[in-house]
């Protein structure tokens, strides 16, 4: 007998033997021996009250009732006179509990375990508690792979009625895969299967990846990923018969035996869509990804019901529901493929909300909306919607729901869930950069000005390279239509040998104004006007080829500026993108009349392709080319393209690459050509919230600046690694990169940095 169930019993026969009267009418209830349970909680739990008849069988159902709330170890009932008395011994409250030797394991993790088996702070302490509390950790412990974890818990007691815990864990050592063997498969060998488990035997990343720790939800998404791949290649019988896994008798290996059956491979002899269609079977047909006579594949046959249920989506049938029906004929190993398609209701939105938005305006994140209230639901729009939300840059991260609405069967509400990030910066610091040195600087930026979504920025820059001061302006929706407008008003003086080019300094008055047009849902048209006045300075050390410039063209210019860019942008987010990408065209010229007359031409392109849920792959590009016209015969040399650095060719010198004046400075060209591919995953060991500001990758890097056209013999080739961190102090990358083919008047630089900090 379980030994709450005993004292239970034992409560009862005492009162019973302390009775020797009839059933009675309660006229008062007295309750002694409380001392932290509220006398209102007891009797919201007694089912007596006054004025009712009690009897044994009364007392037993009170008695059973006080007992269940587990906030008592002891109870008896009697009566003086009319009155029935209830005594009370409470059970000890826990006042503390203390975790020892947990190390692989969060505290906050594990207490929050043992709190759903009800132990925890506060909680009155039950002593059979403590029997599940080694087989939770156990439990935490195994889906790590530790299965050699040692559980040991001390109740001590002390003032008031109250105990302290105290759990001490001995987690042992996690037990490694020594091996996975299948059994069964003729079509496919071992490695072609074990390539698509995420499990694994103990390799160089397995550090990182953790793939050699066993764990059960691990080991049955791979037999599910198993079963898929056999499924894609048309053996639609396969089957796992059994899986046994074996642990030495140490506790230190595991050893996984899989057992298959693959059964043949199937192929489609027809493919049709039945059911009530709604949109034109000639729209739907495109959206089938399989046909007769291919091998079943029901990675594509899943991509069809997505596409079609998409579609319907779009005219208003969200809960659309498109199932596939197949005929199999195991004689002819054949299948008949129906997909049935049961719209269900055409559906509406009734309201669209948005909670977490404290600082950003709610007509800010409405204008973001493709869809709209009182309109079709359209499973796009309402997708399309929250991805210009995570676009802005404005929020962490954007949820959304589709709950029906009570009592409708053809409404919904949309609703969006976001989680504010800063989106912008006060500060007066320093900084600190590899190439502009030592850094002062003063501003107030703001991406999001007020919640109003307008950028607004006041800068004062002071380094090694440059003094800037800088007043700018930006409406991203100076119309409702999304046309942009502002202005940009700045003062610059630049020594550009600093920055590792040739031996001058200007001092660049600008003023501007830009604006923009979106086209449609993924392309922008964006012009600017701008006029800069540019006092060129030169010394006894300035190359033959700017004092060149200077006798021919002067050492002040005006120039009036127009230029137009073309983009088009499909990423899922602003920061750190995991899919889409970002390409643009600009073509800038100095209009006609201006002291000097050039024009500039350039492509930058940025691919993001998910590989699996944590790696990213990307590719990037910048090509550019520039000349004069008119009486400016070649592009002005402070207007020329560069290469090399943390942006660019990681592991040469910023700007150091393409050709050089007489002086031997990096000197720049009218032709650029850069590329490269990144692979980003996130950083191990960090949570979630670190995740999303934190990223790793693996880079490869090619480019040259080229005086006339580009030489593929002498483009720059680097690789290593980098990360990226949004810091509350601004942005930091870091790059370790190897030059692969550096020539000898190469700048090498191994290890680069960037990083601006206020306080």
């Amino acid at each position: 007998m379980k030994p709450h169930i005993l004292v239970f019993w034992i409560a009862l026969l005492w009162t019973y033997a302390a009775w020797a009267w009839e059933p009675f009418v309660v006229e008062d209830i007295r309750l002694r021996g409380l001392e932290r349970v509220a006398a209102g909680t007891v009797f919201n739990y007694l089912p007596i009250r006054p004025g009712e008849r009690v009897d044994e069988r009364r007392v037993a159902e009170a008695i059973r009732a006080l007992f269940q709330t587990g906030f008592f170890k002891n109870i008896r009932v009697g009566r003086d006179g009319d009155v029935l008395i209830v005594e009370m011994e409470e059970r000890p409250a826990i006042a503390a509990i203390k975790l020892e030797g947990n190390k692989d394991v969060k505290s906050e993790d594990l207490l929050k375990a043992l709190e759903s088996v009800g132990l925890a702070e506060g909680q009155a302490f039950n002593r059979q508690v403590l029997e599940k509390i080694e087989s939770e950790l156990r439990r935490q412990y195994f889906s790590r792979g530790k299965y050699g974890v040692d559980v040991k818990t001390e109740v001590t007691p002390i003032t008031e009625n109250r105990v302290a815990i105290l759990i001490q864990i001995a987690e042992g050592k996690a037990a490694k895969i020594k091996r996975i063997n299948i059994v069964g498969n003729r079509a496919f060998d071992d490695e072609t299967l074990l390539g698509e488990f995420e499990s694994g035997t103990t390799g160089w990343l397995s550090f990182y990846t953790k793939n050699d720790q066993y764990s059960k939800q691990k080991l049955s998404a791979d037999l599910e990923r198993l079963r898929s791949f056999y499924m894609d290649q048309g053996y639609i019988q396969f089957e796992v018969e059994s899986t046994q896994v074996a642990i030495t008798p140490d506790k230190k290996d595991i050893y996984i035996t899989i057992n298959v059956k693959e059964g043949d491979i199937f192929r489609l002899e027809e493919v049709k869509l039945t059911g009530k269609l709604i949109v034109s079977p000639s729209e739907l047909i495109p959206l089938v990804k399989l046909g007769p006579g291919e091998v079943f594949s029901r990675k594509r046959a899943t991509e069809t019901i997505n596409a079609i249920s998409t579609r319907l989506g779009d005219e208003g049938y969200i809960f659309a529901n498109v199932n596939m029906v197949p005929d199999v004929d195991e004689e002819n190993k054949t299948v008949k493929l129906a997909f049935f398609v049961d719209p269900g209701r055409r559906v509406f939105v009734r309201r669209i909300q948005v909670k977490g938005n404290s600082r950003t305006q709610d007509q800010v994140v409405r204008r973001e909306m493709r869809q709209m209230e009182s309109a079709l639901a359209a499973t796009s729009k309402i997708e399309r919607s929250k991805e210009r939300l995570e676009r802005l840059g404005y929020f962490k991260e954007v949820n959304v729901e589709t709950p029906t609405v009570p009592g409708t069967l053809d409404q919904i509400d949309v609703n969006y869930t976001v989680t504010e990030r800063p989106s912008g910066n006060l500060s007066a610091g320093i900084g600190f950069s590899q190439v502009q040195g030592l850094i002062f600087n003063a501003s107030v930026s703001q991406n999001n000005f007020l919640g109003t979504g307008k950028q607004v920025t006041f800068d004062f820059n002071n380094s090694q390279v440059s003094t800037i001061y800088r007043v700018a302006y930006q409406n991203p929706y100076l119309t409702l239509d999304a046309i942009s407008g502002g202005f940009d008003v700045s003062y610059r003086s630049t020594d550009a040998q600093a920055a590792n080019l040739a031996r001058y300094s200007t001092d660049v008055l600008a003023a501007g104004i830009n604006g923009g047009i979106p086209l449609n849902e993924f392309d922008r048209l964006s012009m600017n006007l701008d006029f800069n006045r540019t006092d060129l300075k030169t010394s006894d050390n300035t190359s033959d080829e700017i004092l060149q410039f200077v006798a021919d063209q002067g050492s002040t210019y005006n120039v009036l500026t127009l230029s137009m860019a073309w983009t088009h942008d499909t990423r899922d987010k602003a920061i750190f993108p995991t899919s889409g990408g970002r390409h643009s065209f600009s073509l800038l010229g100095a209009v006609p009349f201006s002291d000097l007359e050039y024009y500039k031409i350039r492509y930058r392109g940025q691919y993001y392709i998910p590989w699996t849920r944590d790696l990213v792959f990307s590719l990037h590009g910048d090509v550019a080319y520039g000349d004069g016209y008119g009486d400016t015969d070649d592009l002005p040399f402070f207007e020329h393209f560069f290469a090399g650095g943390v942006q660019s060719v990681r592991g040469f010198r910023q700007n150091t690459l393409g050709p050089r004046d007489s002086r031997n400075d990096p000197f720049g060209g009218p032709v650029k050509l850069v590329g490269g591919a990144d692979l980003f995953f996130p950083v191990p060991f960090l949570d979630e919230e670190l995740k999303s500001a934190f990223r790793l990758g693996l880079f490869f890097d090619v480019g040259n600046v080229f005086e006339d056209r580009p030489q593929l013999g002498n483009l720059r080739y680097s690789a290593g690694i980098s990360a990226q961190w949004l810091s509350p102090f601004g942005p930091l990358e870091v790059s370790l990169a190897q030059p692969l083919n550096a020539k000898s008047q190469d700048d090498e630089q191994i290890f680069q940095f960037s990083f601006g900090a206020g306080f």
